[in-house]
């Protein structure tokens, strides 16, 4: 099964080697039919500490890492 890959935007580093990746996604709402975003964060491994605050990212979805980061930056 091929690997989910997300883009968004790093908006904290928290801890060594981890950031927080806020990922928006527009969808509709069911009874309104108004298209809304919606956002959710992800927290991903960054192996190199290369990344810092405000970059857009690529993140891949991999073997969890520790209890809540299961995402990779691929950048």
């Amino acid at each position: 099964m091929p690997k989910r890959i997300l883009s968004g935007k790093v908006v904290k580093k928290s801890g060594d080697k981890t950031v927080s990746v806020l990922v928006t996604r527009q969808t509709t709402h069911p009874i309104y039919k108004k298209i809304m975003r919606v956002s959710k964060k992800y927290l991903a491994h960054d192996a190199d500490n290369a990344i810092s605050i405000g970059d857009n990212v690529k993140i891949q979805e991999t073997r969890p890492i520790s209890k809540s980061k299961s995402w990779e930056v691929i950048k």
